[in-house]
Order: C-alpha cells, then structure tokens, then sequence
C-alpha cells in the first residue's frame, strides 16, 4: 500500500515535526458506537478506559435504541498509543459518546492534530454533533464505518456521505472496531489526510 506511513515525505512539514514526539487524535462518535472498542484493538499498551456498568440511574437520559445489548459506557475518555512506524507515534483518545458528556469534547480537542468520527448506520443521526464540532474547530478528520454484523442494510459509503452532508475532501473508509487490522488501517487513512493537507498547505505558502 502506497502511504505517507510507508514512505515518510522527504521534505520536512509541520506535521512531520509533530510526529516525532507523536500525534494526538481523538476517536468521537455516538454512545455505543465502538470508540472504546477501537481504541482497545489497535493500543499496543494496555489501554486505560473508564468504561463503567450501566445502571437504572442511566435510563430516560441515555438513548439506547439499537444498542440495547450494551451494559457499558464511558465516562470520561479512553487512552491507548500505537506506533505506525519509527518515528510516527499516535496518542489515541476516545470521547463518551452520550450527550451528556459532550462538554468534555471541546476541550478533548485542544492540541489534536486530526479525528475519527466512528458512524453506525443504525444510528446515523448519532454522527451529527461530532462532525459538527470537529468542523468548527476546523479540525481535519476522517470517517470510519464501523460494520456490525446485524446490519440489516449495508448502505454504501455514498449513500453515507450523502446522508452525512459530507464534501469530498472527507475521506471515508469501512471497518471492523475489533479488528486490529482494521482499526490501523482507519489510523492509516488518517494519516495520510493529515499529511496531504500539510503538503499542500505548504504549495500555496
């Protein structure tokens, strides 16, 4: 695969700086929608999560629809590292997901270079704030669908991006939040944006 991981630019940019003491991203999407998961699948330490039961204390405000098999939740964030290569460190930061905890997502976002916005199609509206927030941060990122096995209907990554309002510059990517594999080759992706929208920063300095 050609990437920016596999072949690091010669040349030296502001995120190539950046990436030698690491790189700061937040995983952001809807409750239950498998940030925790993915964070836990790619960290190669052992991550710290503040994943709790969920009780009765938490119905009425939680929505649950199309999750009802959950008995966990975040409440606070999710902290894991992975290195893609020698010099690319990644700090990976899940947020909570429930409305609740919304008010941490701004100041979760100071200092982070780019996102991933986790979508399950079953609860697509769930995307909306995340994708939001990260706009108006001017924040890059990139969106991650995350495929469950009881999808009853698989929509496309275009039917996605039309549903989502997403321009073209978004890249989006299909995945598995379980599978290790699968959760770097979201990071990838990523990565690749970042570095792509530094390279041409610097053309048209």
């Amino acid at each position: 695969m050609g990437s920016a991981t596999s072949e690091l630019p010669a040349q030296r940019t502001p995120l190539a700086d950046a990436a030698e003491t690491g790189l700061k991203i937040v995983v952001v999407g809807g409750f239950g929608v498998g940030k925790t998961t993915l964070v836990r699948s790619v960290s190669e330490i052992r991550p710290l999560n503040t994943e709790e039961v969920m009780t009765q204390a938490g119905q009425g405000v939680d929505e649950t629809a199309g999750v009802e098999r959950k008995t966990t939740t975040t409440v606070a964030f999710d902290f894991g590292r992975i290195s893609l290569n020698q010099r690319m460190v990644l700090y990976l930061f899940g947020a909570p997901g429930q409305e609740r905890f919304w008010f941490l997502w701004d100041r979760l976002f100071s200092g982070t270079l780019g996102a991933i916005v986790l979508v399950d199609t079953r609860r697509m509206e769930d995307s909306w704030y995340a994708i939001d927030r990260l706009e108006h941060h001017k924040t890059p990122f990139v969106v991650a669908v995350n495929r469950f096995d009881d999808d009853e209907r698989p929509y496309s990554l275009d039917e996605i991006r039309q549903a989502l309002a997403l321009g073209e510059h978004v890249p989006m990517v299909d995945c598995d939040a379980r599978v290790r594999s699968s959760g770097k080759e979201v990071l990838i992706t990523l990565v690749d944006h970042l570095y792509a929208m530094a390279l041409a920063q610097e053309g048209t300095s």
